[in-house]
C-alpha cells in the first residue's frame, strides 16, 4: 500500500497554490533523476493536497481565451483573478466552497497509466457524492463528473484537468460542494457548450458540510488508489 502525505492547505491564492505544488512536483521528480545513477533507489514521496482559492477562472494549456467572456477590466471589477495554467483541459472556475484535490503523486508506484488515473481520481467524486445521493457519471470524451449525461439536462459537477510528467502528476479536481454557481455564466465551462455546471447545493437544495465531503474524499481516494494517506510528516 503506497503512503501518500496529506495536507489540507485551507484557502489559498491560486498562483501561491500552484508554486507549491511545483516545488513537491519537481521534488518528486528530481528524486527519479537521480535514481538512474544509484545503487540504493530513494523512494519518492506522494502528496495529496486539498485548497479553495479566491474567484478565479484558469485556462488549460490547449484552452481557447474566447471562452472567458469578460475583459480584463470587467474581471477586476468583479474581484475575480485570471491564470493560464499548464494543466489539461479548458477553462473553469474556482471559489470558495469548493473543494480542489491536487494529487502530486509518481504513477510508476501505482498504475503508469493516465487514463487509468484520470478514471480514478473520476471514480473517487462518483463514490463521494453516492453518499449523498448523487449519482454521478463519466461523458464520453469529456473528463468530469457529472449528473443525467444523455438527457438534456447533463451537467457538470466535478471538473478535471492534470498535468504529467515522468509519471508524475500535479493539478487534479475541482468538487462543486456549495460554489456560488454564478460564476460560470461568466464562461463556457470547459470549453463545452449547451450543457450546465451543478453543485451539491443546488441538487439537495441545502448546504452541504464541505469538511464532511473532504473526510468522505480521504476515504474513497484510499480505496480506489490503494494508499494510506498520513499527516504525519512535515511539507
Amino acid at each position: 500500500m503506497n503512503r501518500v502525505i496529506y495536507k489540507d492547505l485551507g484557502s489559498m491564492d491560486y498562483k501561491e497554490a500552484w508554486d507549491y505544488q511545483n516545488e513537491l512536483f519537481q521534488g518528486i521528480i528530481d528524486i527519479k533523476l537521480a535514481n538512474r545513477s544509484r545503487d540504493v533507489k530513494e523512494i519518492s514521496p506522494n502528496y495529496f493536497l486539498f485548497t479553495e482559492h479566491p474567484p478565479v477562472y484558469t485556462l488549460g494549456k490547449s484552452g481557447d481565451l474566447s471562452n472567458l467572456l469578460l475583459n480584463e477590466e470587467q474581471l477586476k471589477q468583479k474581484g475575480i483573478s485570471f491564470f493560464k495554467s499548464n494543466r489539461g483541459g479548458d477553462i473553469t472556475f474556482h471559489g470558495p466552497e469548493q473543494i480542489v484535490g491536487y494529487p502530486i503523486i509518481d504513477l510508476e508506484a501505482f498504475k503508469p497509466d493516465i487514463r487509468w488515473y484520470m478514471r480514478s481520481l473520476e471514480e473517487v467524486i462518483i463514490k463521494t457524492i453516492a453518499n449523498y445521493s448523487l449519482k454521478g457519471v463519466r461523458s464520453d470524451g469529456e473528463t468530469g463528473v457529472w449528473l443525467d449525461v444523455g438527457t438534456p439536462f447533463a451537467r457538470k459537477i466535478c471538473a478535471l484537468g492534470v498535468r504529467t510528467s515522468r509519471w508524475v502528476t500535479m493539478h487534479g479536481f475541482a468538487l462543486n460542494v456549495n460554489t456560488n454557481l454564478g460564476y460560470f455564466d461568466h464562461i463556457i465551462p470547459c470549453g463545452i457548450r449547451g450543457k450546465a455546471v451543478t453543485s451539491m447545493e443546488a441538487e439537495l437544495n441545502r448546504k452541504i458540510p464541505v469538511e464532511e465531503v473532504k473526510s468522505l474524499i480521504q476515504e474513497n481516494f484510499e480505496k480506489v488508489f490503494g494508499a494510506k494517506l498520513t499527516n504525519d510528516v512535515k511539507i
